[in-house]
C-alpha cells in the first residue's frame, strides 16, 4: 500500500509543532529506526586507526555492524562489517585497507528487518564531480515522504535505511558546492540526527536544529575529530573542544572549522535520555559527566520514596550510579545484590522457550548474603516492558529477599520515541497502560516509585520544567513531540521499502 504523501514538506515550516499521542497511530510504526554512534577524523595519517579506537569506546550504542570509509586524496576505501568493532577492526591487515587522513565510522543499532549488510553505514555514493560518505545517528520522522515522491520520480533505493534519503536529496541538489548540497538536503529532512560526512575530501558534521542527537568536536594533535559523545575523544588522547550546536553544519578541511547555521535559531532541546540512559557514564554532558547526572537522579528519587529499607541494589549496570546516589542521601547501605556476568552475549544454545527464560539468570545471579532477611529498594533508571523487572524481582524473593521494592530513577515512560531510539510501541510499554499499583503488582513488588518529572529536571539542574520551552526533548513522559512524526501521522500505512529476502547476502 503506498503512502499518501505526494510532496516534499517544509519542514521548517511544521518544525515547532507539537503533536498529541492521539495523531499516533501506533501499529503503523516502521522499524528502521536506531541508536548508533558516529566518529570521524581528519588531518591524521592514523585516521582509520582512530576512527576504529573511537568506534570502540562508542560500541554502548550499537552492537550489530560497524563501518569505517576513508579518503587519500584521491580515492575512497570501504569497510563494512557484522558485529563487534573488536572483532573486525583490530587487525593490522584491515586498518591498512582503509588509506588517508580523512576517515569516519558507524556502530549500528538495528531495530527488526534492518540487520543485513546494506544498511550497515557509512554509505557511499558516487556523484557529479565527486563523492560522498554519511554516516548517521538518529532517525528521520519524514524520511518515508520523501522516499515515496522520490521513488515516484526515478531514484533507485539501495537500502532501507533513512540514511539513503539524505544521500539521495544531496544527489538531485542543483546547487553547485557540495556543503551547499548537502545543506540543501539538510533543510528538507526532519527529525533527530548528527551526521558525520566525507565530501570530496571534507570531513563535515552537522546536528539537528534541536540538538536531540548529540555531536562533540575535539582535538588530537593537528587534527580535528567529530564523535557522539566525549568518551570517544578519551580512548585516543583528543582534546575535548565543545558540542556541535543544535542547527550547526561544521565544514574541516586545512586543519580549520568553518560553521554554518542554516536553520532558524532556535533553543536546545538534547533528548533526556543521553542524560538518563545512552550516554556512557564517563561522557561529558554540559560540563558534568553523565555518571554525575545519574547519581544526582538516585539522591531525587530517595527523597520522593516512602519507605525505610535495608539496603539499596541496583540493577546493574544501569541502575549503579542512581543507586549510589540514593545511598549516600539516604544512608542507607548501598550492596551489590545482584551480581552480572560481563561475559554473555547472545547465548549458543538454541533458544528454546526453556532457555529463553532463563536469559535474565545468565546474565544476573543473585547475591544471597546482602539480600537474605533484608527490605531491599531495587533501583533502575526506567522501567519499558516490565518483564525483566518480573524475573528480577521474582530471584531477589527466591534468595530470602524480606521485601523487594521498586524505585526508578526517571519518570514512567508512556510514549514510543521516533528520534533514533528503538522503543516499543505504546501498546507494549507498560507505564502507558498500567496505573503504578497494577504495575506493582504485574511485576511482584511490594511497592513501585517512579521519580517525579519535576525531579527529573532539578536532578538535571533546573528549578523545573520550563512547559514554554523545555529544557529537553522529554517525550518519553509527556508526550510532546517537537518534531512532528510525518511519516507516522493519519493512519499512514507503510509499504514493503524492498522486496529483496532480508536473508540475501548482502
Amino acid at each position: 500500500m503506498g503512502m499518501q504523501s505526494k510532496k516534499i514538506i517544509n519542514p521548517i515550516k511544521n518544525y515547532y509543532n507539537l503533536i498529541t499521542k492521539s495523531e499516533i497511530d501506533q501499529s503503523h510504526i516502521p522499524r528502521f529506526r536506531e541508536e548508533c554512534g558516529v566518529f570521524g577524523v581528519s588531518g591524521s595519517k592514523d585516521a582509520a586507526a582512530l576512527t576504529a579506537l573511537g568506534l570502540h569506546s562508542l560500541q554502548h550504542r550499537g552492537q550489530e555492524g560497524c563501518g569505517i570509509v576513508s579518503y587519500d586524496g584521491s580515492s575512497y576505501h570501504y569497510e563494512r562489517r557484522f558485529g563487534l568493532v573488536g572483532d573486525n577492526f583490530t587487525k593490522k591487515q584491515s586498518l591498512e585497507k582503509l588509506k588517508g587522513k580523512v576517515a569516519i565510522g558507524h556502530n549500528r543499532y538495528s531495530t527488526t528487518g534492518g540487520e543485513t549488510m546494506r544498511n550497515i553505514q557509512p554509505f557511499y555514493a558516487d556523484l557529479h564531480g565527486g563523492a560522498i560518505s554519511i554516516a548517521h545517528n538518529g532517525n528521520l520522522t519524514n524520511a518515508l515522504s520523501l522516499r515515496d515522491q522520490m521513488v515516484r520520480e526515478g531514484a533507485i533505493f539501495q537500502t532501507t535505511s533513512d540514511t539513503e534519503t539524505i544521500v539521495q536529496l544531496v544527489a538531485k541538489s542543483k546547487k553547485r558546492e557540495i556543503v551547499d548540497k548537502i545543506i540543501d538536503a539538510l533543510m528538507q529532512i526532519q527529525g533527530g540526527y548528527a551526521l558525520t560526512i566525507i565530501a570530496n575530501g571534507t570531513l563535515i558534521g552537522a546536528r539537528d536544529p534541536l540538538g536531540i542527537r548529540p555531536l562533540v568536536i575535539g582535538k588530537y594533535k593537528n587534527a580535528y575529530v567529530l564523535a557522539s559523545e566525549t568518551c570517544a575523544l578519551d580512548i585516543i588522547g583528543a582534546k575535548f573542544i565543545r558540542e556541535v550546536e543544535n542547527g550547526e553544519v561544521v565544514v574541516i578541511n586545512d586543519k580549520k572549522i568553518i560553521s554554518r547555521y542554516p536553520y532558524p535559531k532556535s533553543n536546545e532541546r538534547p533528548c533526556v535520555f543521553e542524560y538518563i540512559y545512552f550516554s556512557r557514564p564517563d561522557s561529558i554532558l554540559k560540563k558534568k559527566t553523565a555518571y554525575e547526572f545519574r547519581k544526582n537522579l538516585g539522591v531525587y528519587l530517595s527523597k520522593e520514596i516512602d519507605i525505610a529499607p535495608d539496603v539499596v541494589v541496583p540493577v546493574p549496570d544501569s541502575g549503579v550510579p542512581a543507586a549510589l546516589g540514593f545511598s549516600q542521601e539516604s544512608k542507607i547501605s548501598f550492596e551489590l545484590g545482584l551480581i552480572r556476568n560481563h561475559y554473555v552475549g547472545r547465548t549458543f544454545i538454541e533458544p528454546t522457550q526453556h532457555i529463553r527464560s532463563l536469559g535474565v539468570k545468565l546474565k544476573l545471579n543473585p547475591n544471597q548474603s546482602s539480600i537474605k532477611n533484608k527490605k531491599v529498594v531495587l533501583i533502575d533508571d526506567s522501567l519499558v516492558r516490565g518483564t525483566t523487572s518480573i524475573k528480577i524481582i521474582k530471584m531477589l524473593y527466591d534468595s530470602g529477599a524480606k521485601e523487594v521494592h521498586m524505585a526508578i530513577a526517571s519518570p514512567a515512560i508512556k510514549y514510543p520515541d521516533f528520534y533514533g531510539v528503538d522503543t516499543p510501541t505504546q501498546e507494549e510499554l507498560l507505564a502507558a497502560n498500567k496505573s503504578p499499583e497494577e504495575i506493582c503488582k504485574i511485576i511482584g513488588a511490594k511497592s513501585l516509585t517512579f521519580l517525579s518529572l519535576d525531579g527529573l529536571y532539578k536532578a538535571l539542574g533546573f528549578k523545573e520544567r520550563n512547559n514554554d520551552n523545555p529544557q529537553f526533548t522529554d517525550h518519553y513522559f509527556t508526550g510532546e513531540y517537537p518534531v512532528r512524526p510525518l511519516d507516522y501521522l493519519n493512519d499512514r500505512k507503510l509499504k514493503k521499502l524492498s522486496f529483496l529476502s532480508l536473508a540475501s547476502n548482502n
